[in-house]
């Protein structure tokens, strides 16, 4: 039970009004306490523009009548202590406006509200829960996320999988979820999970991208300490937690945020930059201070009462920019005639220098599908300041390609190849995400070209090109098995898919890319850096071949990527290689046990002094149609001869042997 310091004091309002108050969720909302011996219930809103307020509920009857709150001085806030609510309450406010009207609201910093479509909150005291994910913690505090894998999981938890037990949904709880998602989790490969739509929102449709209960994860699938137990239970077992976070835009529904205490409270009065002309819902004020407070002190929440490792933030693009889908006229440009929203930029400086400073293990992840700069930069140099960002125009590229026909794919060649020319002006995911297997879009597997057979071989050799890319990868669930319908948040995955032999094959086949991509540093060490990345040869347009070593830091286990997009046979087949030595084949989409013809390079290949490719060296191999073989090399450094030292002290020698320095990584290719 918290103490009587849930009240609110003058420092409180000063930072609150300030947007610097980042436990503001510690005091307003609804808070089980005491004051002078009684215990109860302290309910405080911030409703500054309110006429007042009455806190309406299960314990009175939902009749304000001698419940109505206390303006806190011109603060806007409102409080309540009553002796007469107690956890499990039911609440809402009752908020009459300056123009007569009589607002039923729910709690903005309610941490539990009622299953859709009541929508009542609840009082719930989140203070309880034993966490057992201390070594957890301790070590991704010490931990460089641009160092590590990541693999990312992206689940919907919904429709993931679906108890057959009669009833219309069927929703895994987070308890029953934590289990099942970490014995498939553990079983691929796969380092983290991140979650689609955990705050609470009133519609399945808008798969939680329409929050009304910022700090309330969604009763649809159990209690917030049940949520808490689902982070503690995939720490447990090695896997980090990334939630969604929709700090853009809330829907218009009666009892959200959306005009609260009768005017325009979170969102821009202004319609040109409070509404979303396609989406229908309101945009929050970034110059309003206490909005600030609420939106940083909540991702801060998410992050240290859940213990999230890091939130992936929608629609970046549509917050800063001031046009984002308006029309000349429909806009109000920024005080430098421009169409960036200034202020939704200090914002991301403010969330990530201050989610930097308190949290250095946890990341934040823009979606931002368009080129503006320095996204990852730190604020220090003008950037935003966030640790990764979506590489949304490598996904297009890449589907725009996967898509053709391989008679038509020598002409569109630079589309898989364009993304490195900024692969490092970001820090950037990879992402094969849910937007793209909606809206008729195609599953991932139904959008590859050919027969039955060949779309299994092309979406191998897909996955295979993006597990070899620079960047952290994102999977969509389903997609790793081969769904062929699209996803829909109201039907489960086809789980019965994976007792299919081409879809276990390619199951089995990702679960082999995810194993390689975590055990091999040169797979994720220098994403960052351009000494980890080298074509051998990128404009084999003719056959549509990409080949490509990814390098590690000492030179050790790097790896050599072959992919033939088309259904040729290469028997024979010549690449450059950056160094002499023996290159081992780890991987071959056409081995026998991924549902294959088994044509495999089963011996280690030698380099051969052939040149090749501007190479000096060069190895034979062979290609199977529609197929990736990757190689596992050490870099080996060419031996230069030796000439004779003219006659020097025993001292110069000693000295001139000391500055000759040991090349790890072979440079790039001019």
């Amino acid at each position: 039970m918290s103490s009587n310091n849930v009240f609110l004091t003058d420092t409180d309002k000063y930072l609150f009004g300030k947007g610097t108050h980042y436990e503001i969720y510690e005091k307003l909302g609804a808070h089980i306490t005491e004051a002078d011996g009684r215990k109860g219930v302290y309910f405080a809103v911030w409703a500054p523009n309110a006429a007042g307020i009455c806190v309406v509920g299960d314990f009175n009857n939902w009749c304000g009548d001698n419940y109505e709150m206390r303006r806190h001085d011109d603060s806007g806030i409102f409080e309540l202590f009553t002796e007469n609510a107690h956890e499990g309450s039911l609440y809402k406010y009752l908020i009459y406006t300056k123009d007569g009207r009589m607002l039923y609201k729910a709690d903005p910093y309610a941490t539990y509200s009622q299953r859709r479509p009541d929508n009542a909150s609840i009082v719930y005291d989140i203070n309880r829960y034993q966490w057992n994910d201390g070594q957890w913690l301790a070590e991704e505090e010490k931990a460089a996320p641009t160092k590590k894998p990541m693999a990312i999981y992206e689940v919907h938890l919904g429709s993931w999988k679906k108890k057959d037990d009669g009833t219309p949904e069927g929703f895994l709880n987070y308890r029953e979820s934590a289990v099942q998602l970490v014995d498939y989790m553990k079983y691929m490969g796969y380092t983290h999970i991140e979650l689609m739509g955990i705050a609470e929102h009133p519609f399945d449709g808008s798969w939680g991208y329409q929050v009304t209960g910022y700090f309330a994860p969604t009763s649809r699938y159990g209690t917030p300490e049940d949520f808490m137990y689902f982070v503690d239970y995939l720490h447990q077992n090695g896997i980090g937690v990334i939630l969604d976070w929709v700090p853009a835009h809330f829907p218009k529904d009666e009892h959200g945020l959306a005009n609260f205490d009768g005017t325009p409270t979170y969102e821009y009065a202004d319609s040109r930059k409070g509404e979303h002309p396609d989406w229908g819902t309101k945009i929050f004020d970034y110059g309003r201070t206490q909005v600030i407070s609420f939106l940083i002190s909540n991702a801060l929440y998410w992050v240290e009462k859940f213990h999230v490792d890091g939130l992936r933030v929608d629609a970046v693009a549509s917050m800063l920019y001031l046009d984002y889908g308006r029309n000349q006229g429909q806009w109000v440009p920024n005080k430098y005639g421009g169409n960036g929203n200034l202020e939704a930029m200090d914002f991301f400086r403010h969330l990530n220098s201050v989610m930097r400073s308190r949290n250095p293990r946890a990341i934040t992840i823009a979606e931002e599908s368009t080129a503006w700069p320095g996204i990852t930069a730190s604020e220090e140099e003008g950037g935003l300041g966030f640790t990764f960002k979506w590489n949304m125009g490598w996904m297009h590229d890449f589907l725009e390609y996967m898509k053709l026909d391989p008679y038509f794919r020598s002409n569109n060649h630079n589309k898989m190849t364009f993304a490195m020319t900024y692969a490092y002006s970001e820090n950037f995911i990879l992402v094969l995400s849910h937007d793209e297997v909606v809206h008729l879009k195609c599953s991932m597997i139904n959008k590859m070209p050919g027969e039955y057979e060949d779309k299994f071989a092309n979406l191998k050799v897909g996955y295979t090109f993006m597990m070899g890319h620079p960047g952290k990868k994102l999977l969509f669930m389903g997609q790793d098995f081969g769904q062929w319908a699209e996803w829909s948040e109201a039907k489960s995955l086809d789980w019965h898919l994976t007792n299919e032999n081409m879809h276990s094959d390619l199951q089995k086949y990702v679960k082999s890319l995810l194993s390689i991509y975590n055990r091999y540093k040169a797979c994720y060490e220098l994403d960052q850096d351009p000494e980890g990345f080298e074509w051998m040869d990128p404009d084999d347009n003719t056959r549509s071949i990409y080949s490509f070593v990814r390098k590690t830091m000492d030179g050790r286990d790097s790896i050599l990527y072959v992919c033939n997009f088309t259904p040729v046979d290469r028997d024979g087949f010549v690449v450059g290689v950056p160094c002499p030595g023996k290159y081992t084949e780890i991987l071959n989409s056409d081995a026998e046990e991924f549902g294959g013809k088994g044509r495999v390079n089963a011996k280690p290949v030698k380099a051969e002094n052939e040149p090749w490719n501007g190479r000096e060296q060069s190895i034979t191999m062979h290609l199977p149609p529609l197929s990736v073989v990757v190689f596992r090399y050490d870099y080996v450094e060419k031996k230069q001869p030796v000439k004779a030292l003219p006659k020097q002290s025993t001292a110069k020698a000693s000295a001139t042997k000391s500055t000759t320095a040991k090349k790890s990584i072979p440079k790039k290719s001019k």
